[in-house]
């Protein structure tokens, strides 16, 4: 008996109305841009009219695209549900690891991951006639990558193949660009209307930090859910960003009068199921990001936003891509809160204030311009356009992070310096891992065995519940032997690795640099931390004493209190979190290695260098063998390179100072006085003042003597008076004017010839006020007044100025009263413009 579609159901969906359009667009352009709100049937009517399911028209296969699993297999069996089947029939789908479709299936829904896989085996994608790009408002990377390809096949190979990019709210004009002048065909939406009610806690909490969230938000959240149940009917869907943070909220919702359920990608099909049928039982469903628009929760009419989300960032402690939790973009908050207004009026709770939302970001971050793109490159090269640049992208990836990616790539082997694949690499690219991870892999095979080493891929890809602990080993035995979801997403994900690492190449070839370092026997411990190696090289890390480790890449890294792991000499670090304010990373995950195992693993991080640094006040010359930041051992070096040697002296002298060469009293003076000419004339005069600035030109002024120096004291034979005239203005014929413009010494009435000081921001001359009877006018330097510090008889300061004039007029009259009593022996003018200077007292004077 035929199957009966369900008429009424399909009637019912408003995108039916902008059916006609989009089949037209697609029939004259071939590319199509679809905007319909979440609920009007974009993911599910569109493909069944476009494949001739529904509506009459011509019979075509049809390849739907969905960003998660959850949701590629929601729309399938709701497609099937539609037609009066089952999923697997007309209607199929395609995750990792599942796939439910057969020979009659017309319509079958894909992750973009599988797409990408599809693509990179069959450029063509022969027999299929049209690809719809669900969601693309979300900017996964592959979904732009699958959208990229899809378009150079078009432009190259089938010119046929039809192209549907399709959301909920997307950058419309940007998508209808890249895909040649698409024609935008727009849906109306049914929506209620959403009432606003800000609810943000009562006391700051602390913000988002990493995978972090501060627990007090997270009871914050729950004390709304229990709100919002007793003020509103129906049922209540809470947003939380990621697994931990759901479990934790369900965990204070204990005694709710309603049923919880947890949906997020890893969730038990059941569940799944559940959250998206009907009940007659109230629900709270806490849930991921996966519910803002590619799935529908029947039954709400009340939104909780905690604001937070996940997005992709590179987390270089770990040296792999890793999410981190971040304030949502209004977009999202939208998003999110029309969810309560899909069947009826409803309500949405923001757990932040109206004026929080101002300053929130308009949408979420591509992941081109922020995630890791080592896989995106992969996929590229293997594509034949290594920077990209050929590729239609509605964002350019940042060349830094390609740049990172090559060299990621280039160090496991599977491209080539160029950026062009291996044939090592190709196959890399088809295992839906990592680049890192496929490594591990491959090469894993080759030393334990297809199972083992995929069994411990599939734990660093998908990590293990921190319950598992923090030794790589144990957890694998506890996933071995586990009855959990975990444990059984693991066993699906090691049978998919095994086949694929069960074919030829999985033994790396010699001279490529990768380990190939083989574990005797069957030991746990040695197998995980081969993998762990193998995966995260930059990541093994050498104790240090107390459960503190260096890593490879020069950061700490500190193993809990209790752990099982704090005597290993060795640690292959697979997960790793840093702290706010902390030096050191904290392992989360890690298995012991021997050194032999890091050094195989991570054999191009390793060096052996002459090393010459300036250590506790001298020179250390010693040849040393590192990995990476670690180093190994070390043998002292009896003859140096002099290159070394000059630039460790180099660093001694920013370390410790200019004050390590030999300063004469001329030099010092020389130093201030080319110091003041920079500071008031500039031009050609250098800049001596400053340690870092002498230093930068150390090749115009301290050689041939700093190359020739092999130790501190030869520093200190280094005479800097004469090293400091080479930076005089010689070519210009000025350091001529030295002692005309900054003059060492003053010669003053009495003919005494007075040392000027230039250490200050102003010249000074000190020098006895008798000497300078009949001085009218304050002496200058290079055009600048001087400033006279004027003396008593005894040498000790009587007055300061910088214009004898005004002094003389002025000032001489009170210091002379106080001067002619503690010094009757000398002369003290009452005119001292019309008295002789001298040096004496008048005893001296009248003989």
């Amino acid at each position: 008996m035929a199957p009966t579609p369900r008429t009424a159901a399909l009637d019912a969906l408003p995108v039916r109305e902008a059916v006609p359009a989009l089949v037209a667009a697609l029939d004259g352009h071939g590319c199509a841009v679809l905007c319909a709100p979440p609920g009007t049937g974009k993911t599910t009517l569109v493909p069944l009219v476009l494949a001739g399911l529904v509506g009459g028209g011509p019979r075509r296969r049809v390849l739907v695209a969905e960003p998660r699993r959850i949701a590629a297999r929601a729309a399938a069996r709701r497609m099937a549900w539609l037609l009066g089947e089952e999923a697997g029939g007309a209607v199929g789908f395609t995750v990792r690891g599942e796939r439910v479709a057969g020979p009659s299936t017309v319509v079958e829904v894909v992750t973009t991951g599988v797409l990408l896989q599809r693509l990179q085996r069959d450029q063509e994608l022969a027999g299929v006639d049209v690809v719809v790009l669900d969601e693309c408002h979300e900017r996964h990377l592959d979904a732009d990558t699958v959208a990229a390809f899809l378009l150079d096949v078009r432009e190259t190979l089938r010119p046929e193949l039809r192209l549907v990019a399709a959301s909920a709210t997307t950058d419309a004009a940007g998508w209808a660009r890249v895909l040649g002048g698409a024609p935008v065909v727009e849906a109306p939406g049914v929506s209620y209307p959403v009432e606003t009610v800000w609810a943000p806690p009562a006391r700051p909490v602390r913000p988002p930090h990493g995978m972090r969230v501060d627990p007090a938000q997270l009871a914050h959240v729950a004390s709304v859910v229990r709100r919002a149940l007793a003020e509103r009917d129906g049922d209540v869907l809470c947003f939380l960003p990621g697994v931990g943070e759901i479990a934790r909220v369900a965990g204070q919702l204990g005694g709710v009068d309603a049923e919880v359920l947890q949906v997020h990608g890893r969730a038990p099909a059941a569940v799944q199921d559940a959250a998206l049928t009907a009940s007659a039982r109230r629900r709270v469903i806490l849930a991921t990001a996966v519910a803002e628009s590619s799935l529908t929760v029947p039954g709400v009419r009340v939104v909780v936003d905690s604001g937070l989300a996940r997005e992709p960032r590179v987390d270089h402690a770990r040296g792999l891509g890793a999410l981190a939790t971040v304030r949502a973009s209004r977009a999202a908050g939208r998003q999110r809160a029309g969810r309560a207004g899909r069947e009826a009026p409803g309500a949405v709770y923001r757990c932040w204030t109206e004026a929080e939302d101002v300053r929130l970001p308009s949408f979420p971050a591509p992941e081109i311009r922020v995630a890791d793109l080592a896989q995106f490159a992969l996929q590229a090269a293997c594509w034949g356009d290594p920077d990209a640049a050929g590729l239609a992208l509605l964002d350019p990836p940042p060349a830094g992070a390609m740049a990172a990616a090559r060299e990621v790539l280039v160090a496991v082997g599977a491209v080539d310096p160029e950026g062009r694949p291996t044939a090592r690499g190709q196959r890399m690219a088809r295992l839906g891992l990592h680049p890192r991870l496929a490594r591990a892999l491959l090469d894993g095979a080759a030393a334990l065995g297809g199972r083992r080493a995929a069994e411990l891929v599939a734990l660093l890809s998908e990590e293990p519940p921190r319950e598992y602990g923090d030794d790589l080993a144990a957890a694998w035995r506890q996933a071995r032997r586990g009855a959990d979801g975990y444990a059984a997403r693991w066993r699906a994900e090691s049978r998919r690795l095994e086949r694929a690492a069960g074919g030829p190449g999985g033994r790396p070839a010699d001279g490529t640099g990768r380990a190939s370092a083989r574990v005797s026997g069957p030991g746990d411990d040695a197998a995980a931390g081969l993998v762990a190696a193998l995966a995260f090289p930059e990541r093994l890390a050498r104790a240090r004493g107390e459960g503190a480790f260096l890593m490879a890449s020069g950061t700490g890294a500190e193993l809990g209190e209790g752990s099982a792991l704090r005597r290993a000499p060795w640690l292959a670090v697979a997960v790793a979190d840093r702290p706010p304010h902390s030096a050191s990373a904290r392992v989360r995950l890690a298995a012991a290695v021997d050194e032999e195992t890091a050094l195989a693993a991570a054999a191009h991080l390793r060096t052996d260098v002459e090393e010459v640094r300036w250590e506790d006040g001298g020179l250390t010359a010693r040849t040393v063998r590192r990995l990476g930041a670690v180093e190994l051992d070390a043998r002292p070096l009896r003859d140096p390179d002099p290159a070394l040697v000059r630039a460790a002296l180099l660093d001694g002298l920013r370390t410790e100072g200019l004050g390590l060469l030999r300063w004469s009293q001329e030099g010092a003076a020389l130093r201030d006085r080319l110091g003041f000419l920079h500071r008031t004339l500039g031009g050609g005069w250098p800049d001596v003042a400053r340690d870092e600035a002498l230093l930068d030109r150390a090749d115009d002024w301290l050689e041939p003597e700093l190359s020739r120096a092999r130790r501190r004291a030869d520093l200190g034979r280094i005479d800097a008076a004469q090293a400091l005239k080479r930076l005089l203005p010689w070519a210009t014929g000025e350091a001529a004017r030295l002692d005309g413009l900054a003059p060492e010494r003053i010669e003053v009435p009495s003919g005494s010839r007075v040392r000027v000081d230039y250490s200050g921001e102003q010249p000074v001359l000190a020098v006895k006020l008798q000497e300078l009877f009949g001085l009218a006018e304050t002496p200058r330097v290079a055009g600048v007044p001087v400033l006279v510090h004027l003396l008593s008889p005894a040498g000790r300061p009587a007055a300061v100025t910088a214009d004898l004039a005004s002094f003389w007029r002025d000032g001489y009259r009170a210091v002379r009263a106080e001067l002619r009593g503690r010094y009757p022996r000398h002369p003290w003018p009452e005119d001292p413009a019309a008295a002789e200077p001298t040096r004496h007292t008048n005893a001296r004077l009248r003989r």
